[in-house]
């Protein structure tokens, strides 16, 4: 059976196809009945897919993503019910974004190195009002012609050795979870089989999150594999993690998997929601 709740997608305020509008009735017509809306490192989008939520009968929770910095990888911290307004999310968020552009213009660089230019002003183009990330410029160079698909993109050119790699130093892991949890919120590893960290440095960062007052891990997200829901599921359980669950919905064409077919839990899990309000709208 397919899961009613989304904790994990993304609208154009980051790097979605779908406004946030747009999203909540998409996420309407498949069926889901709990949606949060994690954007990359910004939550100015909440307001109005709370509004939409309303109106198409969605229970909305607020939701952001945060790029964090662990043993030199890049990961990404889920927030889940956090407090939009807080003061020193939104302080921190803003720094990131201004690092992003930063970021973008060296991405930039590297790629007129290899012969592709403009591909700053072809990012933003897409990217419009909302930050700047590699899944925009993946997607100029798909338009331009330089690479037949997203993923292609960023074997070729996006990942650490290629010309549009740039290393970032994104806020570290204790801090990403602070900022979350001071704002009331659950920290949840979002999509952790995407790390390739090896099964030591796995149950390291299990143990460091738990420490800095993480709470959940995603097990059942649109990248993951069956194998995988059960392989993070005994991990939550051997760390006593709550379990979340997400599309990681970009929009058409940008994800793995469609919004409104994601899997339930594995069995034996503890939901994150297990404790909300929401909860009874999944029955």
């Amino acid at each position: 059976m397919t899961a009613k709740i989304d904790l994990h997608c993304h609208s154009t305020i980051s790097d979605g196809k779908f406004t946030p509008q747009e999203l909540v009735a998409h996420a309407a017509k498949s069926g889901v009945k709990v949606l949060a809306l994690t954007d990359h490192d910004d939550v100015s989008g909440l307001q109005a897919a709370r509004e939409a939520a309303v109106e198409h009968g969605i229970h909305f929770v607020n939701g952001v993503e945060i790029s964090a910095m662990w043993k030199k990888r890049t990961l990404h911290i889920v927030g889940l019910k956090i407090d939009a307004e807080n003061t020193a999310l939104k302080t921190a968020l803003d720094k990131v974004r201004i690092g992003r552009d930063e970021r973008a213009q060296e991405m930039s660089a590297g790629l007129a190195k290899v012969g592709i230019h403009g591909a700053y002003e072809g990012a933003q183009e897409i990217a419009k009002k909302s930050i700047l990330t590699r899944s925009h410029f993946a997607q100029f160079l798909v338009q331009s012609g330089h690479v037949k698909d997203v993923k292609s993109v960023f074997k070729k050119f996006l990942v650490k050795g290629k010309p549009g790699f740039v290393d970032h130093q994104w806020m570290n892991l204790e801090q990403a979870v602070e900022l979350i949890v001071g704002a009331g919120g659950s920290a949840v590893i979002a999509h952790p089989g995407r790390y390739d960290l090896g099964r030591i440095n796995m149950l390291l960062l299990m143990h460091e999150f738990r420490r800095y007052g993480g709470t959940a891990i995603e097990v059942v997200t649109g990248s993951h594999t069956p194998p995988q829901f059960q392989q993070f599921a005994k991990i939550a359980h051997q760390f006593s993690l709550k379990c979340s669950i997400g599309s990681d919905y970009h929009g058409p064409g940008l994800s793995y998997m469609a919004m409104g077919s994601v899997p339930e839990l594995p069995a034996g899990c503890v939901p994150v929601w297990d404790d909300w309000p929401e909860k009874q709208y999944l029955n």
